[in-house]
């Protein structure tokens, strides 16, 4: 359930920022959207979510100019690269308890690192080889750990089994 919008008695940069991203298939949607699922049908698949459900979040993401819509394809605006360095952080966090059961981690690699290869990224984001703190659109993500077979066997599973540069449309 939201969060009750408009707080005259309260200045709560957190509370605001909730209403647009404070739900679990919120996150899930955007998580996506960053790795490559951009059609509506690939989103339900992958994401086990109603539809209806599914509608709702992408509708109030467009509205708020995190997603746009072109078609039936879904694309992360600024306003939503403006959030990566959160969900990364969210995502670092979360890597301790996947380590203790055996999960699947996600690495980011800056891919255009001027000191050349690909280092992994700290968990602040940082290239450890150059210093910079590459964007969504400049990492390479790569699954490491986890079962050696994906839990799910749905094509977008299928396909982020494999290293790929964010944001770049999965087949």
């Amino acid at each position: 359930m939201p969060l009750g919008q408009g707080y005259p008695l309260q200045d709560c940069s957190i509370a605001r920022a909730l209403e647009v991203v404070g739900d679990r298939w919120t996150l899930l949607v955007l998580r996506d959207c960053f790795l490559g699922v951009h059609r509506f049908a690939d989103l339900v698949a992958h994401l086990d979510v109603p539809r209806a459900v599914l509608s709702d979040r992408l509708a109030r993401l467009v509205e708020a100019g995190v997603l746009e819509r072109d078609g039936t394809d879904y694309r992360v605006t600024e306003a939503a690269t403006a959030l990566w360095p959160a969900l990364r952080a969210l995502a670092s966090w979360g890597e301790t308890g996947q380590r203790a059961t055996g999960g699947t981690v996600r690495r980011f690699a800056h891919a255009g690192c001027p000191a050349g290869g690909e280092p992994d990224t700290g968990a602040d984001g940082r290239c450890p080889a150059c210093g910079a703190v590459p964007g969504p659109a400049d990492l390479v993500v790569r699954p490491e750990g986890g079962p050696d077979v994906p839990r799910r066997d749905d094509a977008v599973s299928r396909a982020l089994c494999a290293p790929h540069r964010m944001l770049t449309p999965l087949p």
